[in-house]
């Protein structure tokens, strides 16, 4: 593989079926380019001849390995879903979830930290995830199926451990898990793709941002 392919590129073949991972040197720069013109243009606006072009390699070509633009963009995002949908839950994000925490707020930082950094190499990717979900099935169903299975399973004990230790409100997990989560990917969202041009402290903003998960957001006296 090239010395200049981005981190998240490697990664993402890394985790994709067929031939234990390894591509052919078209293949990459086939989806580099279509993750590039993805991203800058959405899905529906981007052609593969214009990919082609970027990739320097033949329309043809792209079709001897993908059928379909769809499978090109499925083939892309599909194994970065496995690796980020599930914001907390799997492979190489486990050992944060195990951790011996004793403070919810060791963990929140861990997380926020892990994610910001995660979602800040892979900002492509990510803008195209957020770009297609809703007009994707295949997609939306790989979301569904991430959440349910590494969600609540794998969160939801970290969450009753912190409540039988007192240390948050006794409440169904379903709730503190969806009020934790869309905190904290609204958080590394918006500082890693909608207003990645905003300065900020990293620690500052992460502490914040437990604080008001902690506490919520009216006066205190």
């Amino acid at each position: 593989m090239a010395e200049n392919t981005e981190q998240w590129l490697e990664d993402m073949l890394l985790l994709m079926e067929g031939n234990d991972g390894k591509k052919t040197e078209k293949q990459l720069k086939i989806i580099q380019a279509a993750t590039e013109i993805f991203s800058e243009k959405g899905y529906s606006a981007a052609s593969t001849s214009e990919i082609a072009q970027r990739a320097g390699v033949a329309e043809g070509t792209i079709f001897r390995h993908y059928k379909t633009k769809r499978d090109l963009l499925l083939s892309i995002v599909g194994p970065i879903l496995a690796k980020t949908v599930a914001p907390l839950f799997m492979r190489d994000f486990a050992k944060v979830l195990d951790q011996p925490y004793t403070e919810i707020e060791d963990f929140y930082k861990t997380v926020l930290r892990d994610r910001l950094n995660f979602a800040r190499k892979n900002a492509k990717i990510l803008r195209i995830v957020i770009q297609e979900l809703p007009f994707q099935p295949e997609l939306l169903g790989q979301v569904k199926v991430l959440f349910s299975q590494y969600v609540f399973e794998r969160i939801g004990r970290l969450y009753a451990h912190f409540q039988e230790q007192g240390q948050i409100m006794e409440a169904p997990s379903f709730r503190i898990i969806r009020f934790s989560v869309t905190t904290i990917v609204g958080m590394v969202l918006t500082h890693s793709i909608l207003l990645p041009e905003i300065p900020i402290d990293d620690e500052e903003e992460i502490n914040w941002t437990i604080d008001v998960l902690m506490h919520g957001i009216a006066k205190r006296s």
